[in-house]
């Protein structure tokens, strides 16, 4: 396969997001979608945004919006590399490099191709800056090679096929997860088992007789991680032979279960800095700047500073602990002004949490277990097909492998 050196500018017209006045409210609230790196990037598109603009807002910023099937890349902060295509015209923050390929390239192989490219920018701009970010220049100059366009289908066509088992297999998760978390209202917020029994005054309002309000860290050993001095580039890697070093950004894209990160600290660096590591079961929750993204992890590891770990003190609160997480009020911890500074680890491990008695918690967990079961062997399959999806590309392109036998192979 014949490929040709470019630069991400040869793909399309490169455009960087802007945010209109935040400080007018008229802006926001209509029927634009309006991207951030706060809204899911796990997928290939941007089906949902938390924010929308109205056609006011849509005027401060109007030669920022993207038409559909734009590949838009995250370019600073923690969420640097993450690439999703746009399904409806949008505008991005300032915090995303997009392209609008031009009629030379597939849009499914330049969202691949920079799915691939995404990883590199963001392990080289954290090596090498203090925060993570890559301006417009950067990311139009970055040098990559590309086949023609009629290669690029059909490898984009193999690509789209995992794809799809991938996309099923995040549905049928997400219905899974909406399975528990209604167990979970029902039990824990409407008390419907309970209601033949006494309830009792509490600061939370009547509860069933014999619950407790405690401190999270009363129930809980609670931890936070650490990040090695980022100016030492040694003790970062981006090998799966170093040690799982987990991100808030790893966090908004691995699903219920994490077992793996987009970074890693070698033993080293564990070592010097006296890194804790937790086990597997641990509950994941972020703190800073991104607040309130929940993970259970999957094998030992650890994570930096903006995640505080809960190791639980019997493997059955591993799903109450969860779903608690995933539905409690931060909002609550702080002002909405102050929440992303208000909020620290003190602030964590002194939430107030409605504690049921242990044999409450063993039962809900015989119920819930099987669906965070099924979950986790579906989250196994989907990291496998991305891991295949992923290592196809450059594979295909460089002939290791012959485009043919592998679209007969996955067809």
């Amino acid at each position: 396969m014949e490929l040709y050196k470019k630069h991400i500018s040869d793909l399309g017209r490169i455009v960087t997001g802007k945010t209109p006045r935040t400080s007018i409210p008229e802006n926001y609230g209509g029927y634009i979608p309006f991207l951030t790196p706060s809204d899911d990037l796990s997928g290939k598109y941007a089906y949902k945004t938390s924010k929308t603009l109205s056609e006011l807002g849509l005027k401060e910023v109007k030669n920022c919006l993207l038409p559909p099937n734009s590949i838009s890349v995250s370019c600073i902060g923690s969420d640097l590399g993450k690439v999703v295509i746009t399904n409806k015209p949008t505008v991005t923050n300032q915090q995303f490099n997009s392209i609008i390929p031009n009629e030379e390239n597939d849009v499914d192989f330049v969202y691949y191709l920079m799915s691939v490219v995404g990883k590199h920018l963001n392990f080289l701009s954290k090596t090498s800056t203090a925060v993570p970010i890559i301006n417009k220049s950067s990311f139009s100059d970055f040098e990559i090679e590309i086949p023609p366009i009629d290669d690029q289908k059909r490898i984009a066509t193999i690509l789209s096929s995992l794809d799809e088992k991938i996309e099923c297999n995040r549905r049928i998760n997400d219905n899974l997860e909406k399975q528990a978390q209604a167990l979970f209202k029902s039990w824990f917020v409407d008390f419907e088992p309970f209601k033949d029994g006494e309830f009792v005054e509490s600061e939370m309002g009547m509860i069933p007789k014999g619950w407790s309000i405690q401190k999270a860290q009363d129930v809980f050993e609670i931890n936070i991680g650490k990040t090695p001095p980022r100016k030492e580039k040694e003790w970062f890697t981006e090998s799966t032979e170093d040690n799982i070093w987990v991100s808030i950004a790893d966090m908004g894209n691995c699903g219920v279960f994490i077992s793996d990160s987009s970074e890693y600290l070698t033993i080293e660096a564990i070592r010097k800095y006296n890194i804790l590591m937790v086990e597997k079961e641990s509950v994941l929750l972020s703190f800073k700047l991104t607040i309130g993204r929940v993970a259970i992890a999957d094998t030992k590891l650890t994570t930096n500073e903006a995640i505080a770990r809960f190791i639980l003190p019997d493997k059955s609160y591993r799903e109450f602990l969860y779903l608690y997480l995933k539905r409690y009020e931060y909002g609550s911890l702080g002002s909405t002004s102050s929440i992303a500074t208000a909020v620290n680890s003190k602030t964590i491990k002194g939430m107030k949490l409605l504690m049921p008695n242990v044999d409450i918690i063993k039962e809900f967990s015989h119920k819930a277990r099987p669906l965070f079961e099924q979950i986790r062997i579906n989250q196994q399959e989907s990291r496998r097909l991305a891991q295949l999806r992923d290592t196809l590309l450059p594979r295909l392109m460089s002939g290791e492998l012959i485009v043919n036998e592998i679209e007969r192979t996955v067809g």
